[in-house]
């Protein structure tokens, strides 16, 4: 509750156990953390959460009726993934913690959500991406820090190749192999 009050959304990397509520409707869904914004006289106004909910249908290209009355766990893997963007872009963070953005989903998908990504970056909104995907690390990120067994072990700038990251990797891989040898020694 702190985070979200402080603008921090977060896009968990395991979007049916964590970031969605599946049997509840995509309506529902896209209007969890917003509920201030369709309350009237603290009552749920469900005229102000179907509009907000279409709104956010339209604008992410979420394919469910235009009620929303569906539940999320009738969607595609695309689609509920879009509900959970969507559902936490409705507040207008001021910071994204995405963990494994596009796992999962169609290659339509993924390009909607990086554009989304793009949008709110470009609006001032810190990014912080964990992806697993080399590729889509390499085209979204202005700074890449590489992990190696739990530790950074490098940090790129943007224009940075495959090999380059790859190069931080083995480098990391070695040192790690020549310092156990010498702790066997």
């Amino acid at each position: 509750q702190k985070a979200i009050r402080a603008g921090i959304a977060y896009l968990p990397e395991d979007r049916k156990v964590t970031g969605l509520a599946l049997d509840r409707s995509v309506r529902h869904n896209l209007t969890l953390l917003t509920l201030k914004k369709i309350l009237s006289f603290g009552f749920l106004n469900a005229t102000k959460e179907k509009v907000l909910s279409k709104n956010l249908v339209e604008a992410f290209g979420i394919k469910t009726s235009e009620s929303g009355a569906f539940a999320a766990a009738s969607l595609s893997g695309g689609n509920q993934q879009k509900v959970v963007f969507a559902k936490w872009l409705a507040m207008e963070p001021n910071v994204l913690l995405l963990d494994e953005p596009t796992r999962g989903i169609d290659v339509a998908a993924k390009e909607e959500i990086y554009r989304v990504i793009r949008e709110r970056a470009e609006a001032g909104a810190g990014v912080l991406m964990v992806s697993s995907e080399l590729i889509e690390i390499l085209g979204l990120t202005d700074r890449i820090l590489v992990m190696a067994d739990g530790a950074i072990v490098g940090e790129l700038e943007p224009g940075a190749t495959e090999e380059d990251v790859m190069q931080k990797i083995t480098a990391s891989s070695l040192q790690n192999a020549t310092g156990s040898e010498r702790e066997m020694q």
